[in-house]
């Protein structure tokens, strides 16, 4: 279990490494490294799972360092492991090694070889960042670098302004539904002093027991993140769009991780959903609904 943070930093030691090289390696040498750390990452995931299983599936925390301490205001880059995020976790760093195998063949001649296996695993750790933090805030942070790397790599042929301007459209539209997903932060820590996800929903049912609607504007704001990360109506714009980055790409966020990051935001809150059963039905519709 105490390996659980090099999930994170195998893929992001890869895109330091490449991103210093400026393209001055090989192709063989940039695919060693580029695959290697999201293999690597893929193949701790499964120790840790086992580990996990072993364990009787008790969740576990790692702690790592406090992030911010500002008063009574104190976030901590904790990592914690439980079924879902694991299952999560799996998904990421195993596909994502399969996709990065694909692309190690795919984008042979292409110039920006090291470039793009320097975005790549910056997506990967964002993604596990995402996936294994234990607050919200810490969640953000990897949301966001989803979302800039998504712009860096739908760019990717930037010659052509066309492409340019696709890049420039996902990530304009999808941070609309980040400005939702602030706006839950701010309500949540503001109504309950907490980010964690775990006190949040111990905290919640007593606080918001009187007929305090700011639940209900929380978890709006929060399904309001999950649909422009998810790409759902009506922020689905522009996932078509994303096609203009190399075909690795569109699997790595058509597929296997990004449009599933709403999901999994849904999920790890799904404690605060159920207390707000108009909001939880209003997923049930907009998942639904087909464009």
């Amino acid at each position: 279990m105490n390996m659980l943070a090099l999930t994170i930093i195998l893929p992001l030691i890869g895109f330091v490494l490449l991103a210093f090289s400026r393209g001055r390696w090989s192709e063989n040498l940039s695919a060693t490294i580029g695959v290697g750390s999201v293999g690597l990452a893929a193949l701790v995931t499964a120790f840790v799972g086992m580990d996990f299983f072993a364990n009787g599936k008790q969740a576990f925390s790692q702690p790592l360092w406090t992030w911010m301490s500002v008063g009574n205001f104190n976030i901590g880059f904790n990592l914690v492991l439980d079924g879902l995020s694991l299952t999560m976790l799996s998904v990421v760093t195993g596909v994502g090694f399969l996709i990065h195998m694909f692309a190690s063949w795919y984008m042979r001649g292409e110039e920006g070889y090291s470039r793009f296996f320097a975005y790549t695993n910056l997506f990967i750790a964002s993604m596990v960042v995402l996936v294994l933090s234990d607050n919200l805030l810490l969640m953000y942070l990897g949301w966001e670098g989803v979302g800039l790397c998504s712009y860096l790599l739908i760019g990717f042929y930037y010659s052509d302004p066309k492409n340019g301007a696709a890049a420039m459209k996902a990530f304009v539209v999808t941070r609309v539904g980040d400005v939702f997903l602030a706006f839950a932060l701010f309500i949540l820590y503001n109504e309950l002093g907490t980010l964690n996800f775990r006190e949040m929903v111990e905290l919640a049912p007593a606080h918001f027991a009187d007929g305090n609607n700011m639940l209900m504007w929380a978890t709006l704001m929060l399904l309001g993140g999950a649909v422009g990360k998810s790409a759902q109506l009506p922020l689905q714009t522009w996932l078509a769009d994303a096609m203009a980055g190399p075909t690795p790409v569109s699997a790595l966020i058509h597929a296997a991780t990004m449009v599933t990051a709403g999901v999994y935001l849904i999920a790890r809150t799904h404690g605060l959903f159920l207390m707000t059963p108009e909001i939880l039905h209003l997923v049930g519709i907009i998942g639904r609904l087909r464009w």
